[in-house]
């Protein structure tokens, strides 16, 4: 018997990828078109990276298509699904990748108002993305959702990160649970966590001082780069690869634990 291994079986598969004008997000997408895959790049406010993004992939022979809204307004949430499944004429693989820190702030600053802020687009807007994608995923058999985490999610976050650790920790959970629940539906659900990688989510909110401290403390020696975390993606995304792999969180952090 003949293995194949690749990630050929991605062509022609619909991708809907959140957060993807820049970081990782725009590194993932890529990746996704250049398996020959067809991909709607979600953006909120970044459309002129996106469409840039967008042309690239044009260029290079893949498909791509833009899809715009603010996912932590319900409203605009359920248009962008709707939006994403009519580009592509159905979803085979949805990417929940947009998030933010938004600012750095201790827990005496972090007042009702930021902690709504924080929740309503790193945990509530996939919980509500998720919702009502689910079904189109179900039809489309061999469908596998894979959501952004983060390191922090073990440690509780650097200095002023707290509530957005405490996000991504409740990502690592709602993971779990809806790998047990979707399951049965055909849909696997895997978590892609990233260490310090760098993203525009960490400019002007990070000296160069305290990136350089971080990276002494990478045992591969470099702080990591968007497309270092693109093949975890792929390979959560293959069936043919990770066809029995579902509630899982993959590190990519260069082995800082």
């Amino acid at each position: 018997m003949t293995i194949r291994y690749g990630f050929d079986d991605l062509a022609g598969r619909r991708v809907l990828v959140t957060g993807a004008s820049s970081g990782i997000g725009a590194a993932v997408a890529a990746g996704f078109a250049g398996c020959g895959a067809r991909v709607a790049l979600h953006y909120r406010s970044g459309r002129e990276r996106a469409e840039a993004l967008r042309q690239e992939i044009l260029r290079d022979g893949g498909d791509a298509r833009l899809v715009g809204g603010d996912l932590a307004d319900p409203g605009e949430r359920d248009r962008v699904a709707r939006d994403a499944v009519a580009a592509l004429g159905g979803l085979d693989v949805l990417v929940n990748n947009a998030g933010d820190l938004v600012e750095r702030r201790g827990l005496a600053e972090s007042d009702d108002a930021f902690y709504d802020r924080i929740f309503d687009l790193n945990l509530r807007a996939v919980i509500g993305l998720t919702r009502v994608l689910a079904p189109e995923l179900a039809r489309a058999g061999g469908a596998a959702v894979i959501n952004t985490g983060s390191r922090a999610a073990r440690t509780g976050g650097g200095k002023g990160a707290l509530l957005y650790a405490a996000s991504k920790g409740a990502l690592d959970t709602l993971t779990t649970g809806l790998a047990r629940e979707l399951g049965p539906r055909g849909i696997r659900v895997n978590t892609v966590a990233p260490g310090m990688i760098r993203t525009p989510l960490h400019d002007g909110t990070m000296a160069p001082a305290a990136l350089e401290a971080i990276r002494h403390e990478v045992p591969l020696g470099r702080l990591g780069a968007p497309e270092d975390c693109v093949g975890a993606f792929l390979y959560l995304a293959s069936e043919r690869l990770a066809g029995y792999v579902t509630g899982a969180t993959i590190l990519i952090s260069g082995g800082r634990t």
